[in-house]
């Protein structure tokens, strides 16, 4: 393993969001924020991705993770964004176009669509829950969101990582 990861020309800096799906946003707003105390960012609606989505966050800085609260448009229509109820995970990438032409090298399937915005504004795209005959490398049941880290979380990362190195600390 360590040759893959040696040659591998991205890397992963940590979680940028995790999206939750229900068919009753209010009820999901009620637990994550009134409940949990996470702070609400804003609202994201498209039909083509059939989500209705409330973009919340915790933690602070390039540290700050988002909590999408998602429900659909018309739950009778894919994507179904409620089901399963974690939808997906979204994960800091320092360079995602590496990380994206790496992956489909290496037989990763993509969902369709390609790099393209995502609701927070930043360059994203999705690696299929399932592999198929062209593309065999699934992500295992969970759909996974590759965000492209823009460069104060990079440098973020980057400095707990020199700090991490200079103290002898492991990860």
């Amino acid at each position: 393993m360590a040759t893959v990861s040696a040659s591998r020309p991205f890397k992963v800096l940590g979680l940028q969001q995790i999206a939750v799906g229900g068919l009753d946003k209010q009820r999901l707003r009620a637990f994550w924020v009134d409940l949990l105390g996470l702070r609400y960012g804003h609202t994201y609606k498209s039909e083509k991705e059939n989500v209705d989505e409330d973009i919340c966050e915790t933690g602070a800085g390039a540290f700050t993770v988002e909590v999408d609260l998602m429900q659909p448009l018309d739950p009778a229509k894919k994507p179904a964004v409620h089901d399963p109820a974690l939808n997906h995970i979204g994960l800091w990438i320092d360079d995602l176009a590496a990380a994206v032409a790496w992956l489909e090298a290496k037989g990763v399937r993509f969902t369709p669509g390609g790099i393209r915005k995502g609701a927070a504004g930043h360059d994203v795209c999705f690696i299929h829950p399932k592999g198929n005959a062209d593309f065999p490398i699934g992500s295992e049941g969970v759909l996974v969101e590759l965000v492209q880290a823009p460069a104060e979380v990079r440098k973020a990362f980057e400095t707990i990582a020199r700090a991490e190195a200079g103290s002898g600390s492991r990860a």
